[in-house]
């Protein structure tokens, strides 16, 4: 199965309350906790509001398949919900069409997600030693509908005055010349460069032990999985408000 570009959103939010919310990594307990804190913070504003998640569900954390779950489920009363795809969303769906191996995907912290769906990723190896064998197991025992709904995540979402992504953008290219690649991975290309960026990304991707807010850009991945500390930014009305679980 050759890879499918990803859908990319465009929106307004002008007028739409946004909460933005950074890597979860298996955290559900830290998801229902921030969704809780959302949706206090959000009786206080008018109209529907949006969640948008950046991405990085699954792996490293110990309730992967939860969280997933959870995501799939209508959003909490009053919001609407967009969910971003992740550089280990894409991983997992590379391993089950056979584009990374086993080896290479556990390296991604997915023995863990393993575990959050039953399987036992070291007794597995022994149970079926052909890779083959053990590759058709585990792709034929993740629930296909947890599968669908991260083959449907969008890898952007732009907004008139924002851009939300997972890991960031090239900002050397367009927006309509992005790869999927460079906005579920970029790094070091996007966080140092001098280049100005065409307005405010919101993103994750790349772990700090607090939120890094800068004029452009908006890092919202503070180690949820480790540090117990899952981040969200309220963006309405112009004005970026943080809090975290």
């Amino acid at each position: 199965m050759a890879r499918q570009p990803r859908p990319r959103l465009t929106l307004d939010i002008a007028a739409i309350p946004t909460y933005a919310i950074g890597d979860i990594h298996g955290r559900y307990d830290l998801l229902v906790k921030a969704e809780e804190a959302i949706l206090r913070d959000g009786a206080q504003l008018p109209g529907r509001k949006l969640i948008v998640t950046l991405g990085d569900y699954i792996d490293r954390g110990p309730e992967s398949s939860q969280v997933i779950a959870h995501l799939m489920e209508p959003p909490p009363d009053g919001f609407d919900r967009i969910c971003l795809a992740g550089n280990h969303e894409v991983a997992m769906l590379d391993y089950v069409d056979g584009w990374i191996s086993y080896d290479d995907w556990m390296q991604m912290g997915s023995a863990e997600s393993l575990k959050s769906y039953g399987l036992d990723p070291e007794h597995l190896p022994l149970v079926f030693p052909s890779g083959a064998k053990l590759d058709a197991f585990i792709r034929q025992s993740l629930p296909r509908t947890h599968i669908d709904f991260m083959r449907a995540m969008p890898v952007l979402l732009e907004t008139p005055s924002v851009i939300f992504v997972h890991a960031g953008i090239n900002p050397k290219l367009r927006l309509s010349e992005q790869t999927d690649e460079d906005l579920v991975l970029i790094r070091q290309r996007f966080l140092e460069s001098r280049v100005p960026l065409p307005k405010l990304v919101v993103h994750g991707h790349t772990p700090n032990d607090e939120p890094d807010i800068r004029p452009r850009r908006l890092n919202l991945d503070t180690r949820a999985f480790r540090s117990g500390k899952l981040t969200v930014a309220r963006l309405w009305q112009g004005k970026v408000h943080l809090f975290s679980t």
